[in-house]
């Protein structure tokens, strides 16, 4: 089945839903996927993404091992 073909199917599927637990369940699942993935990083992930982006612009490298390191 093609992809079309199985979104059709889905929304035929919906179009006749009348359970609200699961219609919220498919909204929640939507804004899920709608959320950008930098609002899901905490404080210290943010700061660290933009050090890196910083030492990049001035010239500064670090090689993966280090970076990985940090993190294991």
């Amino acid at each position: 089945m093609d992809i079309q073909a199985e979104k059709l199917e889905l929304i035929e599927w919906l179009s006749k839903l009348s359970d609200t637990s699961t219609i919220k369940e498919i909204k929640a699942l939507r804004k899920q996927r709608e959320a950008d993935w930098w609002d899901a990083l905490t404080k210290e992930q943010k700061e660290d993404i933009q050090a890196g982006l910083s030492d990049l612009e001035a010239g500064r490298k670090k090689s993966f091992a280090n970076v990985v390191a940090k993190y294991r």
